[in-house]
């Protein structure tokens, strides 16, 4: 069995960094709500948030409005702990990504150790299934951690791309790009479907949307970033054509 491989490679525009400018000093502006809006009407697939234990970009009221206003599938980012479950379980969005978490780090900075939290993980897990919640771990590119993610019942990864966006010469750039084939190619042998994300940017996205296994990129930082001088609209396109032209290349059907 070579793995399932996806068609089209969907887009999930997270949209943290707009609530990080907005509570930057405090206030409504600008919405990060709104911006899921304008991210659904410029093709994105579905959008993500990180719930983080200290709110310091997404808050409680944000999940709120984005489960009652956005029609797209919602992916909430959550570390695995007791109040971020019983939020999850009460709004039940379509999917939850768990991911590590430290209160100090700018941003996250690797992936879940799935194998060595096997044992704290698996009520996780099976208490967001049991609610009918599509359950994903933010991984290294690592066979262990894609053999725990199998263990537990996950039935979605996604790969951290963030040592192969930070690759700073071409050698190690192809390193982690080898990796992260290998893990995409063994994560679908075993059923998982694998997703994608962390650091991409218009520049080096081509790589990782051409990966066949991959159903799904969720990008944020640099969306936001980028659209402060193109406009999210354009911004969110833009990404789009690339990814869908990497993945119709890779297919062997050219496109303008």
């Amino acid at each position: 069995m070579s793995g399932q491989k996806a068609t089209k490679l969907r887009l999930g525009v997270n949209i943290d960094h707009v609530a990080t400018i907005r509570n930057a000093r405090g206030g409504d502006h600008p919405d990060p709500v709104r911006a899921a809006h304008a991210a659904a009407a410029a093709g994105a697939d579905g959008i993500t948030a990180h719930l983080r234990e200290d709110r310091r970009h997404i808050r409680d009221e944000d999940i709120d409005k984005l489960m009652n206003e956005i029609g797209l599938p919602l992916n909430l980012e959550m570390a695995a702990t007791a109040e971020m479950l019983e939020i999850a379980l009460r709004h039940k969005p379509h999917a939850c990504c768990i991911v590590p978490e430290r209160r100090e780090e700018v941003t996250t900075e690797g992936g879940l150790d799935a194998a060595g939290q096997h044992n704290h993980l698996a009520p996780y897990v099976a208490k967001l299934r049991d609610a009918g919640i599509r359950v994903s771990l933010f991984i290294n590119s690592d066979m262990r951690q894609l053999e725990a993610a199998h263990s537990l019942g996950a039935p979605v990864v996604e790969l951290h791309t963030g040592a192969y966006c930070d690759a700073v010469d071409a050698a190690r750039r192809d390193e982690e790009l080898a990796r992260l084939t290998n893990a995409a190619r063994e994560g679908a042998e075993q059923g998982l479907e694998i997703h994608a994300g962390h650091g991409l940017t218009f520049d080096n996205v081509s790589p990782i949307a051409a990966l066949p296994q991959v159903a799904e990129l969720n990008i944020g930082h640099f969306l936001i970033g980028e659209a402060i001088f193109g406009g999210l609209d354009s911004t969110i396109k833009r990404m789009r054509a690339l990814m869908d032209k990497a993945r119709a290349e890779a297919s062997g059907k050219r496109i303008a």
